[in-house]
């Protein structure tokens, strides 16, 4: 039972068994999964970040226990380590923000946040190729796709720090 749910769990209740690109599939959903928690459902966001330090802290285990006895140790079926990635410049952007935000300016944040976040998960720059290439279990999993999160962030801060000069 318990390898029903970590399998469920790694892959989004069965979304990383989609054929083609399920990492871009595991980004999307946290996006719209986010936008629904945060500015549908108004979930507190002290809430929602212990249900994302409790998903973090468990992937490790249920990746782990995945991947044991694969040949391949980063299979694209696992996308928890996207949902992971994905909630970092997100869930930063939302408490960044305070209560005053538009649900129109969100999407277009979520939007960019998607396209950076899936940018430097496939190109993987320093250090995101260095889990990648060196970590051939859980950690590496993970850790590649927290650097990709806050890659996204360093971003987005070195806009905002661009534009205040510009305009």
């Amino acid at each position: 039972m318990i390898k029903t749910f970590n399998t469920l769990f790694v892959t989004m209740f069965g979304l990383g068994k989609i054929p083609k690109i399920p990492g871009t599939f595991g980004s999307l959903a946290t996006v719209i999964i986010l936008y629904l928690s945060f500015h549908v459902l108004n979930i507190s966001s002290n809430i929602i970040l212990i249900g994302l330090i409790a998903i973090f802290i468990y992937s490790f285990s249920a990746v782990s226990a995945h991947i044991k006895d694969n040949e391949d140790k980063d299979p694209k079926e696992v996308i928890i380590d996207e949902f992971i990635g994905q909630s970092i410049p997100i869930y930063l952007y939302e408490i960044s923000h305070g209560t005053e935000k538009s649900s129109d300016e969100a999407i277009i944040f979520y939007g960019v946040c998607f396209v950076l976040f899936r940018f430097f998960d496939i190109a993987k720059p320093f250090p995101v190729s260095f889990f990648d290439k060196n970590f051939k279990n859980s950690f590496g999993v993970i850790m590649d796709d927290v650097c990709a999160g806050f890659y996204v962030v360093l971003s987005l801060i070195c806009f905002m720090v661009l534009s205040s000069y510009l305009i």
